[in-house]
């Protein structure tokens, strides 16, 4: 989405005269004034630095080759636009390299140039997915290879809303527990369209403030915005190695909450994505008009607070609620209404299925029923020499075995196995989205 060479006025490339001590991640470069901002080394850091969280960066590929994913920070991904490798070399031949800057501004070790990224334990997965055919298959493939935070920074203008397929990958990527960061656009100063995926029901969009917690001027101004982070301007690494400042878009804001997410997933495993994202937007610092705003929504994202807060669980969740309204008009199975399921236990896919478990039950019963009849009927003629059942009649008289009630089964028949006819009740369907990816999908 951000056009990752050109700026608010002249692009720069820095000076790489910074090294990286052997072992260990530097301190930010001066440019990087969101560290100072966000209180990253003092407060940030000896919490969390996102060791354990794979970030799926959607984009161009990452330039995994280069000093600042040193240590294997970068892990394959897919090129789902070209159709093979594994996302780690950088497609982008306009900008520079749009991903590889995405990514550093995430997890970068410092390598030649020093710069580092907010996140530097997490792992980044490049994806290489553009538009509305491959996006799609980038979420799902995403989450479907362990991502928990995806990373988008890109768009398109699509006023009439998110569209399905897309809409239906974010239901899939939030049904497996991933959270979705997607910048929310550019062109708020010109004509402010409505982009996707922005718009699509369940993602984090978010747009650009400087360091002066100032709403950028170009920063989309639709209610899909939910909070802020740094944007303007900030300085990232190209793919040929070299450092890019004054880049100015919400392409960088998202990639830095994104870097956020991880820090929490990180550091509070337990939490599941939808209290992920309550906890970073109750712990938001008002920016603009007081209260919920186009531009920045409920706030600038502020990591130390999100780490810590005491965040109560009737906070507000925009973004999840947004997603429950959407869901509610899906079928089940679909990317809809969420669900739990007994661990074990497979809820027979439709009516004619369940029919045929329970005449089966019953066919079985009978069977055995017989049987039983058969065995109690020659114990007893043996014990009476005459051919038939003592006096007193069958089943409920004298004769009933110890324990048996008159006309009954014997103690624990008949209970019912879960999920089978005349026995516990059936297991609630499971969570939609489970049942893998669409057929043809390379997962």
């Amino acid at each position: 989405m951000t056009r990752f060479l050109a700026a608010a006025g002249a692009s720069s490339l820095l000076a790489l005269s910074v090294a990286t001590p052997a072992g260990a991640v530097p301190g930010p470069r001066s440019e990087q004034w969101w560290f100072s901002a966000w209180e990253i080394q003092k407060k940030v850091w000896p919490v969390s630095q996102g060791a354990g969280v794979t970030v799926a960066v959607i984009d161009t590929g990452v330039n995994a080759q280069l000093p600042e994913f040193g240590g294997g920070v970068v892990v394959p991904g897919v090129d789902l636009d070209h159709g093979s490798g594994d996302g780690r070399t950088d497609t982008d031949n306009e900008k520079g390299g749009h991903g590889t800057g995405m990514a550093a501004l995430i997890a970068s070790q410092g390598g030649r140039t020093g710069f580092v990224g907010v996140a530097p334990q997490a792992k980044i997965m490049p994806i290489v997915a553009k538009g509305f055919v491959e996006m799609p298959k980038g979420i799902r493939y995403a989450v479907d290879h362990g991502a928990k935070v995806i990373s988008i920074s890109q768009g398109r203008v699509a006023n009439r809303g998110c569209d399905p397929d897309t809409q239906k990958a974010v239901g899939y990527a939030l049904q497996k527990d991933a959270v979705v960061v997607v910048s929310a656009g550019n062109e708020g100063n010109k004509g402010n369209p409505s982009n996707a995926p922005a718009n699509c029901a369940g993602v984090l969009s978010v747009g650009a403030v400087d360091n002066k917690k100032k709403a950028w001027i170009g920063t989309q101004r639709q209610p899909y915005v939910v909070a802020a982070a740094p944007g303007a301007p900030v300085t990232s690494v190209g793919r040929d190695g070299r450092l890019v400042g004054d880049v100015i878009g919400t392409s960088q804001a998202a990639a830095l909450t994104s870097a956020v997410v991880a820090l929490v997933r990180s550091k509070h495993p337990q939490l599941s994505n939808r209290e992920v994202v309550q906890r970073i937007l109750a712990s938001t610092v008002d920016a603009g008009p007081p209260g919920k705003d186009n531009m920045t929504g409920t706030g600038v994202i502020i990591p130390e607070r999100a780490l810590t807060a005491n965040v109560p669980k009737s906070a507000p969740n925009p973004v999840f609620a947004r997603y429950d309204q959407w869901a509610k008009t899906q079928p089940q199975g679909q990317g809809g209404q969420t669900g739990t399921q007994t661990p074990g236990i497979t809820e027979p896919k439709n009516n004619d299925d369940r029919n045929s478990i329970i005449t089966l039950v019953i066919a079985v019963g009978a069977i055995l029923g017989v049987l039983l009849l058969a065995v109690v009927i020659f114990v007893f003629a043996r014990r009476g020499g005459k051919g038939g059942p003592p006096s007193g009649g069958f089943g409920g008289g004298p004769g009933a075995g110890p324990g048996q009630q008159a006309g009954g089964p014997p103690p624990g028949w008949g209970a019912g196995a879960p999920g089978q006819s005349g026995g516990y009740p059936m297991p609630p369907q499971g969570p939609p989205g489970q049942q893998g990816p669409p057929p043809g999908y390379r997962g």
